[in-house]
């Protein structure tokens, strides 16, 4: 049975993409999605559809001190117009610095900067997808250490 995730690193204008292997352990870049030029629902629709996605795993923005700002209100509004589009379980889930993390990464890859601008948001999804899978992995079913849909 496959337990297949997407997760999701959602910004004004992109949307970094990354999938899980079919056992849920590995996460990977998968794509990013310019917002302003595709319908960002529909291509996440049929994402789920195409790779038979079990739940979604969508970045939640923190400020330092733990609350939210205005992009994590921009977040939780994204996923709630994607729940209209989606069947499947949709998780928020602390994003905690995984851009900065992914920046780092393909830094020390060697990647040049512009190729950075274009993979950085699918590398964040892939970061905060994998945290979810450890955690899960770690803690079982119940996983509630970086849940933040509450």
């Amino acid at each position: 049975m496959s337990e297949r995730y997407l997760g999701l690193d959602v910004g004004e204008r992109y949307i970094g993409v990354a999938i899980s292997d079919e056992l849920g352990l590995v996460a990977s870049p998968l794509m990013v999605i310019d917002a302003r030029r595709n319908d960002p629902f529909a291509a996440l629709a049929q994402l789920v559809d195409q790779y038979q996605a079990v739940g979604l795993v969508v970045g939640l923005p923190r400020q330092l001190r733990g609350g939210e700002g205005t992009q994590a209100k921009t977040v939780r509004a994204f996923v709630s117009q994607l729940r209209e589009h989606i069947a499947c379980p949709i998780v928020l889930w602390d994003e905690w610095l995984t851009t900065a993390q992914a920046e780092r990464a393909l830094i020390a890859s060697g990647q040049r900067r512009e190729r950075r601008r274009q993979v950085i948001d699918a590398v964040a999804a892939a970061l905060l997808l994998q945290n979810y899978l450890d955690a899960r992995r770690a803690q079982g079913d119940g996983v509630k250490s970086r849940h933040l849909d509450q």
